[in-house]
């Protein structure tokens, strides 16, 4: 199951409610703001901070 990209203009980073952006391979929601990027398991974000990875 592919991410549906319409969700980017709704979905904000649980954070810092800042905007995300999806980088190619779509594996992952961005935050350039915190720099956490949240995975995308079978479509579906997972908004979760302690699932976040740290982007350095």
């Amino acid at each position: 199951m592919e991410f549906d990209k319409e969700l980017l203009g709704i979905l904000l980073c649980p954070k810092c409610k800042g905007d995300f952006t999806l980088p190619e391979p779509a594996d992952g929601l961005v935050c350039d703001t915190c720099k956490l990027k949240f995975p995308i398991k079978d479509g579906i974000p997972i908004l979760l901070e302690k699932h976040a990875e740290h982007l350095e």
